[in-house]
């Protein structure tokens, strides 16, 4: 039996380990209170302690002692006595109506209020909105009672999580993990072996966060993407972000994309004026081509031309060049400006071929792969997994660096500035070794060695359960440095767009060292841009690609 089924207070052992973890990293970002919690946490019976755990990964503060049943808690009500005396539960709380109607069961609600047995077949929250109705045409003030008022007859408690402990809990979890979208379930995926993750160095000095307020600020920016995705006005919830850019980069990238995110809502909605102004103010990639788009909408072509030749001059990005290879044409038309030669096109090899219909459940791209096939000339579907795969083996030490400020806790399957734009230069030296394993041939036998030796190890590139020693054979064998160089290069260059768009096939002819790889559109499919991006980059670097595009037999192209 696997070791965390046995132990039956795993759970809190885990939550130990995240008190401790922050009471060593990051006592000095605690106040006064935080501090008599996570030193008196230690000073708790166990059940106690487990009782109080077991709330915090429960949803909602509010829990009838009748649901907290734990055989090796025992006793709720006799647990809960050492928290009320600390003052982390309220083991009598007042409850408004809304908060009786969340615990109570429809049967409960029905018999506390007679008057609803006349629409007992209707919805709890269908039963509140008659209610708090009634009571407002009666002129009633509700006021909050305990359980015990509301329903004299439900025999149950109820115990309430204090609002700073709850609170306290979810700070505890974003200085350990670093984020708020993890949470205690990845001890136990970790430990049932569901998820494995690199063992990375983390020295005391490993912090995700420097300062309180860089806490503060990440919690109240969660607050706010909150609010903003449960359908909260964006103007009130602009109103409460920072306007001036925060001086921490990891939290300003988070400040600009929660703000880019409502100026893309004002464009859907045709709000184009708060949109350029949530636009033109972002330095997040992708806000200034936005712009010239809004810029465009709102009829100021002058500005939009304007705003366009800086960005040819210095763009930002293959994205946005691209995107502005559209745009240029189309704001010369508007201004009367001279029209330009169109810059040569790479030459892609392209191919129209027409297949019988596969069965169901056979992909287009399975269907051409098996037509391609033969005994010497295998066709493998790989998409993005082989060469980000054989990226990530190649330079796994590269990427798992403890480099300060990379990983700040044991469940990261990536480190935290991947797509920062110094990540290449703060492992330099690393990369450089990795890239001359590529003209040493040193290469191969690393890539191999990680393989087996990393085996379902988490990581930003490795497709594990994609790619296998037969796979990796073949294009070790097939697939020269030089072009695993251009691949690698490329990827750096832009790993957090660039990780996608690779052809879909790849054909290997292992008696003559040589592949190609082959993107598959089928009928009416076509290119999108990230892969036109890496199929000019491999036509303008001689690497061997082919598009093909599928019509079935017998069916007209659409």
């Amino acid at each position: 039996m696997n070791k965390t089924l046995e132990n039956r207070f795993y759970y809190l052992d885990n939550f130990v380990t995240v008190v401790e973890s922050v009471r060593a990293r990051y006592r000095h970002l605690l106040t006064l209170e935080e501090r008599a919690f996570v030193d008196g946490f230690d000073g708790l019976p166990q059940a106690s302690a487990a009782l109080l755990v077991r709330m915090v990964m429960r949803k909602g503060a509010l829990f009838r002692l009748s649901k907290l049943r734990y055989d090796e808690i025992g006793c709720a009500g006799s647990a809960a006595a050492a928290l009320a005396a600390a003052g982390w539960i309220n083991p009598q709380p007042l409850l408004d109506l809304g908060q009786l109607f969340s615990v109570l069961t429809k049967a409960e609600v029905v018999a506390a209020f007679p008057p609803l047995r006349a629409n007992k077949g209707a919805r709890k929250s269908e039963q509140l909105t008659l209610l708090c109705e009634a009571e407002a045409a009666e002129g009633n003030i509700v006021r909050a009672r305990s359980l015990a008022e509301w329903c004299p007859d439900v025999g149950d408690s109820l115990l309430e999580l204090s609002a700073p402990v709850a609170a306290l809990c979810d700070r505890l979890r974003l200085m350990f993990f670093g984020n708020l979208y993890q949470d205690w379930s990845e001890f136990v995926l970790s430990e049932l072996g569901i998820f494995n993750y690199e063992q990375v160095d983390l020295s005391p000095a490993a912090q995700g966060f420097s300062t309180r307020q860089d806490l503060d600020d990440y919690l109240h920016l969660h607050a706010c993407r909150e609010r903003f995705h449960n359908g909260e006005t964006p103007q009130a919830v602009v109103a409460d972000i920072a306007a001036e850019p925060y001086s921490n980069a990891w939290l300003e990238e988070r400040r600009s994309k929660l703000l880019f995110q409502v100026a893309q809502h004002y464009e859907r909605i045709g709000e184009l004026s708060d949109a350029l102004r949530l636009y033109a103010d972002n330095s997040r990639p992708g806000a200034r081509l936005r712009t010239i788009r809004v810029l465009e909408r709102r009829g100021q072509p002058e500005a939009a031309f304007a705003l366009a030749l800086r960005a040819e001059r210095q763009p930002e990005s293959e994205a946005e060049q691209q995107q502005l290879l559209r745009v240029m044409p189309r704001l010369r038309r508007a201004l009367g400006h001279p029209k330009l030669a169109k810059p040569t096109a790479a030459m892609i090899i392209q191919h129209e071929i027409e297949l019988v219909r596969p069965d169901p459940g056979i992909s287009v791209e399975a269907a051409l792969g098996q037509h391609l096939a033969s005994a010497d000339a295998p066709a493998v579907y790989v998409e993005n997994a082989l060469i980000n795969s054989l990226f990530g083996l190649l330079f796994w030490d590269a990427v798992f660096a403890p480099v300060p400020g990379a990983f700040f806790h044991p469940f990261q399957s990536g480190p935290a500035d991947l797509h920062s734009s110094d990540f290449r230069s703060r492992r330099a030296a690393l990369f450089d070794a990795g890239f001359a394993m590529l003209h040493n041939g040193g290469y191969r036998q690393v890539i191999l060695h990680n393989f087996h030796a990393k085996e379902s190890t988490q990581s930003p590139f490795v497709f594990w359960g994609l790619i296998d020693d037969k796979l990796l054979t073949l294009a070790l064998d097939c697939l020269p440095p030089l072009h695993l160089q251009r691949c690698f290069e490329r990827i750096l260059q832009d790993i957090k767009s660039n990780r996608s768009g690779l052809p879909d096939l790849i054909q290997f002819w292992p008696a003559e060292k040589r592949y190609r790889m082959i993107e598959v559109k089928g009928p009416g499919d076509r290119l999108q841009d990230n892969q036109i991006r890496w199929l000019d980059y491999f036509a303008n670097h001689d690497i061997p690609v082919a598009v093909y595009y599928v019509q079935w037999a017998g069916e007209s192209a659409r």
